[in-house]
């Protein structure tokens, strides 16, 4: 009988590989169904969301120029927001299945989040007009009501509408648990808090002292909460 001489080499058994292992690669995709499903979602919802900051610094950064026009800026910006969907969507779309974890249970604080986002949207709404919603107010300062809201929401956050923002984009974030949308709330949050700075500037001229007041005992986006308002 032949013996083979050892080799000094142990074979090894090929790696199981679990339905939901940590996967970082382009071209990933999704076991589930459903869930790849909601990954596309995500990435698309994030492209819309994370290019909002970018539609209002375009209207922060030439305040005074728009005022000066007749017609609204929003026939210039709201084209130029939607082009800007095109470009990020293509330029994360190579990438767009590249997660840092599979999981389904992501989805229940992600839900929680979204939750959070609806109702601070709701909240922001309350004793606050439709122009001074949409910016009407900052844009046509002659003919649109000029009023600084300090209370509900507005007692614990001043800018409760980006805050729903931030939550959505997170929500999509962990539930998804994909790179790109990681990268996108990331993206939002360094625009966001650029153009919160040029806002907050912009509502000091307007209403002066009593903004700077509301602007140094309220935060911007994370609420202080156990307060019921602020006093001016």
């Amino acid at each position: 009988m032949r013996v083979e001489p050892f080799s000094g080499k142990i074979a090894r058994k090929p790696a199981l590989r679990l339905e939901y292992e940590f996967i970082f690669q382009e071209g990933a995709i999704y076991n589930d169904p459903v869930l790849g499903a909601l990954g596309t979602l995500g990435w698309l919802a994030c492209v819309v969301y994370s290019t909002i900051p970018t539609l209002w610094l375009l209207i922060h950064s030439r305040v005074e120029y728009w005022r000066s026009q007749r017609r609204l800026p929003y026939r210039v910006v709201v084209p130029l927001w939607i082009g800007s969907w095109v470009v990020v969507g293509w330029a994360t779309s190579a990438w767009r299945h590249a997660a840092f974890y599979r999981r389904a249970w992501t989805w229940l604080p992600a839900v929680a989040l979204f939750a959070l986002g609806v109702w601070l949207y709701r909240e922001a709404r309350v004793n606050f007009s439709q122009q001074q919603l949409y910016g009407l107010a900052e844009l046509r300062i002659q003919n649109a009501e000029q009023r600084l809201v300090t209370t509900g929401i507005r007692a614990h956050v001043r800018h409760p509408v980006y805050l729903g923002h931030w939550c959505e984009l997170l929500a999509w974030s962990i539930g998804t648990g994909l790179a790109v949308c990681f990268v996108l709330t990331a993206f939002a949050t360094v625009t966001g808090a650029v153009m919160i700075r040029m806002e907050d500037s912009e509502l000091e001229r307007r209403f002066g002292d009593t903004y700077r007041a509301y602007r140094q005992s309220v935060p911007a986006l994370l609420p202080r909460l156990g307060r019921a308002g602020v006093r001016l």
